[in-house]
């Protein structure tokens, strides 16, 4: 038998008054203005709102996310929208939002997305979000601060390396050729960081780690020039060498254990929180409010899951850690539909069919609700939250997805109601519009008793 079925048959199901207690406290999306009333409600003045999603290629998740974005930004001032991307590539987004730079149009501005899984930003949900960015800046009256758009992660070593190198050119040709002889350390080990990990982790050759720390060191040291436009370069630059710097240890890291180079990422991407927040902050001369946008499995605190148990951490209770209740966590679930995914990395993306979650997990008791669509907010849960805080199975699919083997390639235990404040759960939902041609093609999907049957 596929172990996928002994899992699902073994299940067992749910309690009636679980069911009748969730459907109590679910408000039902219907599709209008008013749907995130009540999570408006429940964000109240926190100043970072995290956004989740179950999948990376879902419609569903980002048109919710795209539309709460927007009443955050309008009626409570967010500041900026921080996203599970990398600096350089969503600073050409920002350029672009603020009415900067040379990009004709949003679509043109999403072209440094080129690293596998473009389709993440690359799509129509995003375009839109970024027109809608753009024409809400400029609107503004002329001194208003403008609302930002950046990248929180931290695989762009390269690209990176070579923002600070274009920062110092113009303005000090002699700290670029510092940064340059610096950063020529890595040129040894060709365009792929993971060489580099590999070397360095096996003892094969010498780390750059000095180089690095050398550069961010030195940049951090300079004086801004005025206005405030330079202010914000010198800080891009900044974030940049800090960046340069962080993922040269991951990398490294990468051969020492999932956990460890796991616990570095997102450790980064809540430093980068943190010090985007601090800047706007002082920038502007008000307590900067960030919209956050990144997978469930980075922002459902991980002290609630089975990535907890095993050793791992993440940005969702980073920033509950620091901030507080200054801090609104929001997962998204889906029961089934289709999804953009790829069958290995570097792979296109397919649509593809999303399976029916396995009975006993969260998504399957979702479904018993039997509404398309809802809110779930924990603090409304009332007799019903004992229930569901029984640890139950919890579905993440990432950039790929495998499906005969979904109960281990994709589930773990939660804490649902400790994981996140609300939950919005789509029941079947659609696949993501990609921009690119080589996404988003149709996949056939064998039978579901491969590799048993025929």
């Amino acid at each position: 038998m596929n172990p996928f079925d002994e899992d699902r048959q073994g299940a067992q199901e749910f309690r009636p008054e679980l069911i009748d207690g969730v459907r109590t406290a679910a408000i039902p999306l219907k599709k209008e203005d008013s749907d995130f009333d009540a999570l408006l409600e429940g964000i109240g003045d926190a100043r970072f709102v995290l956004l989740g999603e179950a999948t990376h290629g879902t419609h569903e998740f980002y048109k919710a996310r795209a539309a709460l974005t927007r009443r955050l930004i309008v009626e409570r001032g967010f500041s900026a929208v921080a996203v599970e991307a990398d600096w350089p590539d969503a600073l050409r987004l920002n350029q672009y939002v603020h009415g900067e730079g040379s990009d004709a149009d949003a679509r043109q501005a999403l072209d440094n997305f080129q690293r596998f899984p473009r389709w993440m930003w690359r799509n129509q949900e995003m375009l839109e979000l970024m027109e809608w960015l753009r024409a809400h800046n400029a609107a503004r009256g002329k001194d208003s601060p403008l609302v930002g758009f950046f990248g929180l992660d931290l695989y762009s070593l390269h690209s990176s390396m070579r923002e600070v190198i274009r920062y110092l050119e113009p303005r000090d040709p002699a700290a670029a050729a510092r940064a340059r002889h610096r950063y020529a350390c890595f040129d040894r080990y060709g365009t792929d960081p993971q060489a580099y990990g590999h070397a360095t982790a096996y003892g094969f050759a010498d780390t750059c780690e000095a180089e690095v720390v050398e550069q961010l060191l030195d940049l951090r040291q300079r004086k801004v020039m005025d206005g405030a436009r330079e202010e914000d370069a010198l800080f891009y630059a900044e974030q940049n060498a800090q960046l340069a710097r962080d993922a040269e240890t991951y990398y490294r890291t990468m051969y020492a254990g999932r956990d460890e180079s796991w616990n570095l990422r997102d450790t980064h991407m809540a430093d980068t929180t943190d010090a985007l927040a601090e800047y706007l902050g002082r920038r502007y001369g008000n307590p900067a409010r960030l919209v956050i946008w990144a997978h469930n499995s980075h922002l459902g605190d991980a002290r609630a899951t089975q990535m907890g148990d095993q050793g791992e951490l993440n940005l969702g209770q980073l920033l509950r850690e620091r901030h507080g209740r200054e801090t609104y966590n929001i997962g998204f679930t889906t029961h089934s539909g289709s999804v953009i995914a790829a069958r290995q990395w570097d792979m296109p993306g397919l649509r593809r069919r999303v399976r029916p979650a396995m009975r006993g997990s969260y998504e399957a008791l979702f479904h018993e609700v039997g509404l398309p669509g809802f809110l779930l907010r924990m603090e409304d849960l009332g007799e019903a939250g004992s229930g569901l805080r029984e640890r139950r199975l919890e579905r993440a699919i990432g950039v790929i997805y495998a499906p005969h083997s979904e109960r281990y390639s994709h589930y773990f235990y939660a804490d649902l109601p400790a994981q996140f404040d609300a939950v919005l759960h789509y029941d079947r939902t659609s696949a993501l519009q990609p921009l690119d041609r080589d996404a988003g093609h149709e996949e056939e999907d064998a039978a579901d008793t491969w590799p048993f049957g025929m």
